[in-house]
């Protein structure tokens, strides 16, 4: 999958730098002018402390100092996201097994509310798990993936109830200064350690007829990679 997107140039052209889980946990990447400096990704890691897994992208800028204008609708709005893409399988995050590219993903959306049981969460940063797949109506080859009108696939207990494969848990999550932090129990991942990842930094829009693909990658900013080749390896924190 990672290499039919690198192979379509999907991801080409980033310019990057990175240490291989030989050298070290993180994937560290060369500033890029290029890119606005809050997505702008610098280094990602992924270490697990005790029985926690933290997940850290740390950027040239300001982590969230960009968001997404309101557009005042649903259809057609704008999310932007701090993103691991890993090699976890969507069996080990409560959806059905081998169903896509399970990534976290940090979100700002103003235009509309995805927590948990009916909870607001616009105009916050918060976390998500989603699984992606590779769609070439989108314009950056990757979407949510979208359940069927009908289905009734496995879902996560925090699954907000929008007809994609994406969960809205309730992780610790922080943005101070250039980093993006966030705080998983172990216990609720499994799989993670020894797992590999890699680092997206993203905008992603909802379509604007509200038919599938629903939620699009529609501009890649960053991969911390350059080639979403998940060099990364989940270790125990030094």
């Amino acid at each position: 999958m990672f290499r039919k997107l690198t192979a379509g140039g999907l991801l080409a052209g980033t310019a990057a730098l990175w240490l291989t889980a030989a050298s070290a946990h993180s994937i560290k990447s060369e500033p890029a002018d290029a890119v606005q400096a809050s997505f702008d990704i610098i280094e990602t890691t992924i270490v697990t402390k005790g029985d926690t897994a933290i997940f850290t992208t740390r950027v040239r800028g300001e982590a969230g100092a960009e968001r997404p204008a309101a557009t005042g609708k649903f259809e057609g709005s704008d999310v932007y996201a701090y993103v691991w893409p890993t090699s976890l399988n969507s069996g080990e995050i409560g959806f059905d097994k081998d169903q896509g590219i399970v990534a976290l993903a940090v979100t700002f959306h103003p235009d509309f509310d995805d927590a948990a049981k009916g909870g607001k969460n616009r105009d916050v940063w918060h976390p998500h798990w989603v699984v992606l797949a590779e769609d070439k109506a989108c314009g950056g080859g990757l979407k949510v993936i979208d359940i069927p009108e009908g289905a009734k696939p496995k879902v996560p207990e925090t699954w907000p109830g929008v007809p994609l494969l994406i969960d809205s848990p309730e992780y610790p999550t922080t943005l101070k200064g250039d980093a993006v932090d966030v705080t998983i129990p172990v216990s609720l991942i499994g799989g993670i350690t020894g797992a590999s990842y890699d680092g997206v930094t993203a905008g992603l829009k909802v379509n604007g007829n509200l038919h599938a693909p629903l939620l699009c990658v529609s501009n890649v900013f960053k991969v911390a990679s350059g080639n979403l080749s998940l060099p990364g390896k989940v270790m125990p924190s030094k």
